[in-house]
């Protein structure tokens, strides 16, 4: 059998106090999705723990402290010569001003209702169409183009 073999990574969608995601853009050098807009993370290196790599990833993209609430998907990534399992956690904004890692250009915190209006990395697209939904529905709020 011919299988590729799995790396494991983290996503993190950080929420301010206003409710709104913060969203990075990738650099424009980056060798993959660049110029595209994803959440804090990245891969688990050998012998670390997922927590650490959560915390590790979301300190040198963000510069944040984050309190993780809960896990909110997953999402598999076909690459070249692997493939990449990706579990997206859910958390708080608790300290600190966001400072960019070289990986990305710029950031922005938006809305849940407004993340499919981003120019996302194409991993993501599925993944947030679900979150949304779950989102407005325990919070109602409104859909994109409606008045707050």
């Amino acid at each position: 059998m011919n299988e590729k073999p799995y790396k494991l990574a983290t996503r993190v969608v950080i929420n301010d106090k206003l409710g709104r995601c913060l969203l990075l853009k990738r650099s424009a050098i980056s060798k993959s999705n660049a110029g595209k807009w994803e959440f804090p993370g990245g891969k688990v290196d050998e012998g670390e723990s997922f927590d650490a790599a959560m915390r590790r990833e979301v300190t040198e993209e963000t510069g944040l402290e984050v309190s993780f609430r809960r896990v909110v998907g997953a999402i598999e990534i076909e690459m070249p010569n692997f493939k990449v399992a990706q579990i997206i956690l859910e958390a708080d904004a608790e300290s600190g001003a966001v400072i960019l890692s070289s990986e990305h250009d710029e950031y922005v915190w938006v809305k849940p209702q407004d993340l499919l209006n981003m120019d996302l990395s194409p991993y993501l697209v599925s993944f947030i169409k679900d979150y949304i939904k779950v989102i407005i529905s325990k919070q109602k709020l409104p859909s994109s183009g409606e008045f707050l």
